[in-house]
């Protein structure tokens, strides 16, 4: 009886060593998709506060969570079984997918470059409608940064499936639905803090105490105060030039495996003269003159997907839309 416990517990030790094993495992690889995905999510986390400006800052955060809550349910319900069925079943669409959306990021990125230096009211959809109530307003923003997280969640589990080792469909869909999860909390979390940090400084700054910590604390909400629109110009700029240089390194790396190497191999070989010319910063220079060489693809990319998308694939749509109702 002694024999057979004793060899009771080394199978459940071994079983547990294997679980942990495959924990760290999971943990590691969705830490590298999250890292790959990273400029999607900056972009992500830059877009959405222009979603709750307008409001009373009493809906900013309820606003802020029916956001995260439909980007939550796009990914686990729709895109996570999408992402395994094409891994399954059609492994070969993965990566013109990812080229897909890496045009889309491009195009955005351009679109947003031209609209600050050309404003032709890429955005004037969000403002109110005439007769629309403040309650019909939040709904369609709602509806529209959902829309927009859409595709931005597709182009981040694609990204993460692509960067997944061979291995079981479990794993694969743990590692999928704890990046989805992962990123939208953190995603999330910084907006709501970024939206909520100038109301933060307001009540630091209306601090009574006397005291120089009172005083020091009083600074510190006025600095919030005045700071927090220049830090969101900031943040939006960042974001703009996070989903050019992605969505150029992901059509880079797509004409890679399609065999043109030529445009990749060009802008590595400029990254390590670059990090060769400043060896004591040669990691962070070849990374920034690899991250420029993307922009400049995708700045191009999305420079010329401009006009396609104005005059020709955005009235077919309208066109579209208006057969929808004649139809029904």
């Amino acid at each position: 009886m002694s024999i057979g416990l004793i060899a009771l517990l080394d199978d459940v030790a071994a079983l547990a060593k294997v679980a942990a094993a495959s924990l760290d495992d999971v943990a590691g690889q969705a830490a590298r998709a999250g890292a790959k995905a990273a400029g999607v999510v900056i972009d992500d986390a830059a877009v959405t506060p222009r979603y709750v400006v307008g409001f009373a800052a009493e809906r900013e955060l309820p606003i802020i969570g029916r956001i995260a809550v439909g980007s939550l349910r796009n990914k686990l319900l729709f895109l996570l079984p999408g992402a395994l069925a094409l891994g399954a079943f059609a492994p070969w669409a993965i990566t013109p997918l990812l080229m897909l959306g890496g045009a889309y990021l491009c195009y955005e990125g351009a679109e947003k470059v031209y609209e600050a230096l050309f404003h032709h009211g890429a955005h004037d959809d969000e403002a109110a409608a005439p007769g629309e109530d403040a309650r019909a307003l939040e709904d369609r923003r709602v509806a529209s940064a959902i829309k927009t997280d859409f595709i931005l969640s597709a182009e981040i589990m694609a990204i993460t499936l692509a960067s997944l080792p061979e291995g079981s469909v479990w794993t694969k869909a743990v590692v999928l639905a704890v990046v989805a999860v992962g990123i939208t909390v953190a995603v999330y979390g910084v907006v709501a803090l970024i939206v909520k940090a100038d109301d933060a400084g307001v009540a630091l700054a209306q601090n009574r105490s006397a005291s120089a910590f009172g005083g020091l604390v009083r600074g510190i909400g006025r600095g919030l105060v005045k700071g927090m629109p220049g830090f969101l110009k900031l943040l939006a700029i960042v974001g703009t030039a996070a989903m050019i240089w992605v969505g150029g390194g992901i059509l880079v790396h797509g004409l890679e495996e399609y065999g043109l190497p030529q445009l990749g191999h060009a802008i590595h070989a400029a990254a390590e003269k670059a990090a060769h010319a400043v060896p004591a910063l040669g990691g962070a220079v070849e990374w920034i003159v690899t991250a420029i060489g993307s922009g400049l693809v995708g700045l191009v990319v999305g420079g010329l997907l401009i006009p396609v998308t104005s005059h020709v694939l955005a009235p077919a749509w309208r066109g579209l839309s208006r057969l929808k109702p004649q139809r029904a």
